[in-house]
């Protein structure tokens, strides 16, 4: 029940609280990890924004509105802004990080009303609309099959390039750089997933190289691993891991310059650093989830099982593959080209 008389609590007192709660929910598997700390991160910085001092119950909604606008303005550490030269300053954030966080305050506050925090829900009075998205964002799509090129053809090059002596040991992420790209690309697997690897999920049966992915709700795959992928693999486990490990994270496979297990957050500035050696020409922006989105696009339009798809990528339905099927250039041509029942004559 709803307590009678609200708390008088400081936006920072809380987020704290609210902060704690979901951490233990992640800790007794009612919430999942990657979840919890999306949640809790985007309270605190709800928190920071909002003014950690105010009252919580003293917020309006036109308040939350300002938060919502501050949020949308503030620089994403994890991104780039494309440039000529391919650095430039902090993106903003994108109509993605958005939704994400409105959803996370959308969350604390039902939450605030239970536990007494506030009279009124202020969500329900703000004023600012999510645009309609009118699909995938181009960095959310799959990439075209020369962009996709491009891309792994820059984290091999990576792969095989010889160390650079002059360089700090803690600095060279050459091979941890391509490593992931390639997996990313080649086996699709969730951020969570990847960050969550560690080196005894890798086995070799027969002469193939396994991947045990820890996925969605306690569930396990066993993906074989491309020869190109197990090559690279082999590489940074027997010479770019040892320049990483510092022994705090002794079981990851993924590991920052700290030496710890990288996190999700790093993801997208890896495989920023990779598309800034891909030939302009063929180079497209893409998020980790974009090559998930082109691991399921290239495995369909190759006619490969649906089904073996549906478990490379850990779904527990083969209904859920039309949201990561995107369309490609030139493959509604190609497959008129050879209709079954013109036999193959279908110029």
């Amino acid at each position: 029940m709803r307590p009678t008389d609200v708390q008088r609590l400081t936006v920072q007192e809380t987020a704290d609280r609210y902060t704690e709660m979901v951490r233990a929910k992640s800790a007794t598997g009612a919430l999942a990890p990657g979840t919890a700390e999306v949640y809790a991160r985007d309270v605190l910085t709800f928190a920071e924004l909002a003014g950690p001092e105010l009252v919580l119950d003293d917020l309006s909604g036109a308040d939350v509105d300002e938060v919502l606008l501050r949020f949308a303005r503030k620089p994403d550490g994890r991104r780039r802004a494309p440039s000529p030269t391919g650095g430039g300053a902090a993106a903003r954030q994108s109509a993605a990080s958005q939704a994400r966080f409105r959803r996370s305050l959308s969350a604390f506050f039902r939450y605030a009303v239970i536990a007494g925090w506030v009279q009124l829900n202020p969500m329900e009075a703000v004023t600012l609309r999510a645009k309609e998205r009118g699909g995938l964002g181009a960095r959310r799509r799959a990439l075209t099959t020369e962009q996709a090129g491009g891309l792994l053809g820059a984290a091999r090059s990576m792969a095989a390039a010889p160390a650079d002596a002059g360089r700090r040991s803690d600095q060279r992420t050459e091979l941890r750089d391509a490593l992931v790209v390639l997996m990313l690309a080649a086996v699709g697997p969730r951020v969570s997933e990847l960050t969550r690897a560690d080196v005894e999920h890798f086995y070799v049966n027969d002469g193939v190289r396994y991947w045990r992915i820890f996925g969605k709700g306690g569930r396990t795959r066993d993906v074989p691993l491309p020869r190109a992928v197990t090559r690279v693999l082999e590489v940074y486990l027997a010479e770019g891991r040892p320049l990483l490990d510092r022994g705090r994270e002794p079981q990851a496979l993924l590991l920052s310059w700290r030496g710890r297990r990288l996190a999700r957050g790093d993801v997208q500035a890896v495989i920023d650093r990779v598309l800034a050696r891909v030939d302009p020409d063929h180079r497209r922006g893409v998020t980790p989830h974009g090559l998930r989105h082109t691991t399921a696009t290239h495995l369909l339009a190759a006619a490969t099982d649906m089904d073996a798809v549906r478990r490379v990528l850990g779904h527990s339905d083969l209904s859920t593959l039309g949201r990561y099927r995107d369309e490609l250039p030139g493959e509604l041509e190609a497959a008129m080209r050879v209709h079954p029942l013109l036999g193959g004559d279908g110029d």
